[in-house]
């Protein structure tokens, strides 16, 4: 698996690069934005510092995203509520606060890299369209549009939605949730499920889209 590590404290690059490099990978590293966009295409997986040197990790983070798709973990000392919620709505799988175990950075990886290759939409017949109202869920093509406009999801807002479009009558638990696409049930504490719910909301301007189940976790809604 080639990874792309996008890091400019060399240190922390080399601690990085070699324990990647030791459970096989193999390793690009570039200390600049402007380096990571260049080289993303040949990347399987990223992993991204958000203090770089010449350009806002967040920012590049958005870039990234329009052109590439694979697994993209957040690793920063950006610790703040506020930095979190931004990195995970702007399209990371996971985000990271150093300082932090190698061992769990290495456990992540595998968790998310897992989750891309089983999909939330797995169940869902081919080539199905769910509509609620005038919102379209394309389970097959991986696209979602309001009022015939399609609506740019990052690929977990659309896993986690696509999750409830494939049974639109069930209820879905929390735990059930963050299982299928977090690949890790005991995240049920975070926040990262709520903050994914918001983003579809908010996206595609249709608030009940997902119906809030108190206590216990999510539905397909209405439109409204």
């Amino acid at each position: 698996m080639h990874a792309l590590l996008v890091e400019d404290d060399d240190r922390m690059a080399q601690a990085l690069g070699t324990a990647l490099a030791q459970r096989g990978h193999t390793v690009r590293r570039v200390a600049r934005a402007q380096d990571a966009l260049r080289h993303t295409r040949e990347a399987e997986f990223v992993l991204l510092d958000l203090g770089l040197p010449d350009l806002d990790g967040i920012e590049l983070l958005r870039r990234l995203r329009t052109v590439c798709g694979v697994p993209l973990i957040v690793v920063t000392a950006r610790c703040e509520e506020r930095d979190v919620v931004q990195g995970l709505r702007a399209g990371a799988d996971d985000y990271v606060v150093k300082p932090f175990r190698m061992a769990e950075l290495m456990a992540r990886i595998d968790t998310v890299r897992r989750r891309t290759d089983a999909r939330a939409d797995r169940d869902a017949p081919a080539a199905a369209a769910v509509r609620r109202g005038d919102v379209e869920v394309d389970l097959a093509g991986r696209t979602v549009t309001v009022a015939g406009d399609r609506v740019r999801l990052t690929r977990r807002e659309f896993d986690v939605l696509a999750l409830l479009a494939a049974r639109p009558d069930e209820v879905h638990s929390r735990a059930e949730i963050l299982d299928r696409i977090w690949g890790d049930a005991f995240l049920a504490a975070s926040r990262s499920l709520d903050v994914h719910v918001a983003g579809i909301r908010a996206k595609t301007g249709r608030s009940g889209i997902v119906r809030t189940v108190r206590g216990y976790g999510y539905q397909l809604g209405g439109e409204r």
